[in-house]
């Protein structure tokens, strides 16, 4: 996995040019191996910069407030202080920051904390150079990132709910807007899936964000899993 990340490093960083100043991003993850691999992925590609990497997130709060990263990259599965937890502290403190949940293992429980406590992406630590690359991106413009075995996940676990009892009076198109931002589709991705330009799909998740009373994706998303909404 490590390897084939690193052959796609160089190659990636020509291609990968921004003029705006760079995504700063702050690392969580007890394995050095994998730290060191995805720092020097960043590194390599403009645009980004990592400002601090750590094993473990018990210094979660200070650390932003220190560094001030835009984007997390959170392991879930460390000892101590997991990465579940982190994003719970943080959350207590900062709903800026954007958070990435790195994981082996696509854990339908993991999918649902995660959300559940303010996490905005979560893909695979298997996923490519390219992709980890484009979560961010993706995330930092105000995107939901999951590879499709997460998101396929995410549409099985709610095939093993019940609706929930309580009733936000959504309209079915906005069940279909909701649903497909929890599958991690940008605004991008739903106006070209429902066929309706970008306006309207801004027009309906203002709308959704009104009568779940909720003010960002993340939160959307979290209590359409909660609540059994979909």
């Amino acid at each position: 996995m490590y390897h084939s990340i690193k052959e796609e490093i160089f190659a990636l960083s020509i291609h990968n040019k921004m003029d705006k100043s760079p995504i700063r991003i702050l690392l969580y993850d007890d394995s050095d191996q994998f730290r060191d691999v995805i720092s020097l992925l960043l590194d390599q590609t403009e645009g980004f910069e990592v400002v601090g990497k750590f094993n473990n997130c018990e210094t979660a709060e200070t650390d932003i407030e220190l560094l001030k990263p835009q984007v997390i990259l959170m392991d879930i599965d460390m000892p101590g202080t997991t990465g579940i937890d982190g994003v719970r502290i943080i959350r207590q403190k900062n709903d800026k920051v954007k958070i990435i949940m790195l994981t082996v293992f696509d854990n339908n429980k993991h999918i649902y904390d995660a959300i559940r406590f303010g996490a905005n992406g979560y893909i695979l630590k298997k996923s490519t150079a390219g992709e980890i690359i484009s979560a961010i991106k993706d995330v930092f413009n105000g995107g939901a990132p999951m590879n499709s075995s997460i998101a396929t996940q995410v549409l099985q676990m709610f095939a093993s709910m019940s609706p929930g009892n309580q009733n936000y009076r959504l309209s079915e198109k906005e069940k279909e807007v909701l649903k497909l931002l929890v599958e991690g589709n940008s605004y991008k991705m739903v106006a070209a899936d429902l066929k309706i330009s970008i306006d309207t799909v801004r027009t309906h998740i203002r709308s959704i964000y009104e009568k779940l009373q909720v003010n960002s994706k993340s939160a959307a998303v979290a209590k359409a899993l909660k609540d059994r909404i979909l």
